[in-house]
């Protein structure tokens, strides 16, 4: 999640709408609230050794997954994968969603926060299917014809492969591999990563409120485009640049698949719903913005 820690605001809240000004309105202390007796859940049952099935029922999967069901693309908006993922999503839709919900209302707001979450999976969805189909085409030329050099080519090509295997076990076994090409020992074996690395990777899980969060972060960038947030304190940006360049780092990011296991699609999914629903529902009145 993003690095920023404060913002100032740059209107008075009698702007934001008639009435008194919530510091914690009610939906976002509710989703805060049931995010963080998910994450006890989740920490109750990785202590009692059961907690794969919650992340196997209840977070995101690949729709070519056996794991993958459908309630998922709300559920896993609920789940996150440590406390530090959690206080920063949780952080984030306080600091930029409740300057929405107190412009907009409670029902506004909840409906553009699920809208946003399924705009998130739904972009994220589909580039783990372009990335699925790319990598189970790679996978079945290589079983179809395995070769040290295959082998060699597509390790390179998919770099990923170690985050879920010992990168010196698969330096031993392609250097082994390139000495004794006609070792048929060596050829199952790659067959065999091939196949469970292409089984971890379709059912590898999405979790998190960041795309939904991105959504909030969005619609403040275009309706309060001027107000200063402070990046670690120190740094003031004006929203629509900090969202402007924000979703460009994550867009060149998820292009060049870095990141790690951040979903950098789902960010930039969550941001698109996001400004298109405000854009929507503020096209007749776009003289106000504050």
């Amino acid at each position: 999640m993003p690095t920023f820690v404060a913002q100032f605001y740059t209107v008075s809240y009698q702007q934001i709408r008639p009435g008194r000004f919530e510091v914690l309105p009610p939906v976002i202390k509710n989703l805060m609230i049931i995010n963080a007796l998910v994450l006890l859940a989740q920490k109750t049952t990785e202590a009692w050794g059961t907690d794969q099935w919650v992340i196997d029922y209840f977070a995101l999967h690949n729709i070519a997954s056996p794991l993958f069901k459908p309630h998922q693309l709300i559920t896993h908006l609920f789940l996150h994968g440590d406390f530090f993922h959690f206080l920063f999503n949780m952080f984030a839709l306080w600091m930029f969603g409740n300057m929405l919900e107190n412009l907009w209302g409670a029902k506004r707001f909840l409906i553009f926060y699920f809208l946003c979450g399924l705009g998130a999976a739904g972009l994220h969805l589909l580039t783990l299917s372009i990335e699925y189909t790319s990598l189970n085409n790679d996978i079945l030329a290589f079983l179809n014809n395995p070769t040290p050099y295959q082998f060699s080519a597509f390790l390179k090509e998919h770099q990923e492969v170690y985050r879920y295997f010992s990168a010196t076990d698969i330096t031993v076994l392609l250097n082994q591999w390139l000495e004794f090409p006609q070792d048929l020992n060596f050829a199952d074996q790659a067959q065999t990563l091939m196949r469970d690395y292409r089984e971890v990777s379709v059912n590898t899980p999405t979790v998190g409120a960041s795309g939904a969060v991105f959504g909030a972060l969005a619609a403040f960038g275009f309706l309060f485009p001027n107000t200063l947030i402070y990046v670690y304190f120190f740094f003031p940006i004006k929203a629509k640049w900090f969202v402007i360049l924000y979703a460009g780092a994550e867009l060149w990011m998820g292009i060049r698949n870095s990141g790690g296991n951040v979903a950098h699609f789902a960010h930039l999914g969550g941001a698109l719903i996001g400004f298109l629903l405000v854009w929507y529902w503020n096209k007749k009145n776009r003289q106000h913005f504050y």
